[in-house]
């Protein structure tokens, strides 16, 4: 079997994680509530320190309900350009919510509270009004980097500032909390509606939560019922996701270790450059004259599955279903890759050497 790190979302549940979504307690979520997914939502909200959780089939349909529950017609969303709201959401906003995402350009690898303040339009009679800002943390596009509390503090008042909601993104904010040591609920305590995913580093095959006030909630349940996430007996998808977050919460820092040791492996390769990994996310950028297609074919040829992110960036990530020994292994299979493609372009005296971070 072929060694996959193209994403923290490909690991298969384990057979305790089974056995969990085999004997879970369910009920009709429509009518009379599904216990086992109630559980996970009150413990949810008790993490993030909000008053109520909703279950969600995927991230997605929890950040676009939360962009639905905030924002009305005809106004502005602000995020990152790099976001998973703004890159691969299919212009929901713009589509579902008749939001314009208005994106937000910092001086470094993303947005920062200099940037977003520096982006809101002056009060003209012709501009969009602005109603949310988004924000995201870990930072998928970025390569798993981690803003840290009072980055995300800065942000937020910042919006609150020009009359702006907060929502966070935090598909991976399990793992912000991990890198940081901070809690989640600090995180969370700056933004009105909070997105986590248990399908990412807690190993979960599906689902997400949107946390936020029990208003907030209710108004956000309607849309979730409108675009049809409102499951019948949900504790089938929702047990997996309690087993994550009650086994699997407390190991995320052996991911950020794997990633670690993936990229000081990696960064030896004459042909890239690694982006240093926050959390378990590991970006590696090539040299001018590489193709991303060709070095993930490549590397693939030696039985490890690395993931293309732009044409010039391959993505790798670290997860609970590969060892530190197929860490290792990966790593000198995406090296021997770099080192084939590299030799494949002949004579590279005259190319530029990539800078090293």
């Amino acid at each position: 079997m072929p060694i996959d790190i193209r994403s923290d979302t490909v690991t298969k549940p384990s057979p305790a994680m089974r056995r969990a979504i085999a004997e879970a307690e369910v009920g009709d979520d429509v009518l009379d509530g599904d216990p086992t997914t109630r559980k996970l939502e009150e413990k949810v909200a008790a993490l993030l320190g909000k008053e109520r959780a909703l279950f969600f089939p995927s991230g997605t349909m929890a950040n676009q309900c939360a962009i639905l529950t905030h924002c009305e017609r005809g106004t502005e969303v602000y995020a990152d350009f790099g976001s998973h709201v703004n890159d691969w959401e299919l212009a929901g906003a713009a589509a579902l919510a008749g939001a314009q995402v208005r994106t937000v350009h910092g001086e470094g690898p993303m947005m920062d509270a200099q940037a977003l303040e520096r982006c809101f339009r002056p009060p003209l009679s012709g501009s969009p009004r602005a109603s949310l800002v988004c924000l995201e943390n870990t930072h998928n596009g970025a390569g798993g980097l981690v803003t840290p509390l009072a980055g995300i503090k800065a942000m937020h008042d910042v919006a609150r500032n020009h009359d702006c909601a907060v929502h966070l993104d935090g598909a991976r904010l399990w793992n912000a909390s991990a890198a940081t040591g901070t809690p989640l609920r600090d995180f969370a305590q700056y933004a009105d509606t909070v997105m986590v995913s248990f399908s990412k580093g807690l190993g979960a095959p599906i689902g997400a939560a949107l946390v936020g006030t029990a208003e907030a909630m209710e108004r956000a349940n309607e849309h979730r019922k409108r675009l049809g996430g409102v499951m019948r007996q949900s504790g089938i998808a929702s047990a997996g996701a309690l087993y994550g977050l009650e086994h699997n919460l407390d190991r995320l820092e052996e991911d950020h270790e794997k990633a670690t040791n993936f990229a000081m492996i990696v960064d030896r390769a004459i042909a890239a450059s690694v982006v240093p990994p926050d959390s378990n996310i590991v970006m590696i950028d090539l040299t001018p004259g590489l193709s991303a297609h060709d070095v993930v074919r490549r590397v693939a040829e030696h039985g490890v599955k690395v993931g293309v992110w732009t044409p010039t960036r391959v993505r790798a990530v670290m997860h609970l279903n590969v060892s530190p020994a197929e860490v290792e292994k990966a790593a000198e299979a995406v090296l021997t890759g770099l080192d084939e493609a590299w030799k494949a372009l002949g004579d590279t005296s005259e190319w530029p050497a990539i800078p090293r971070r």
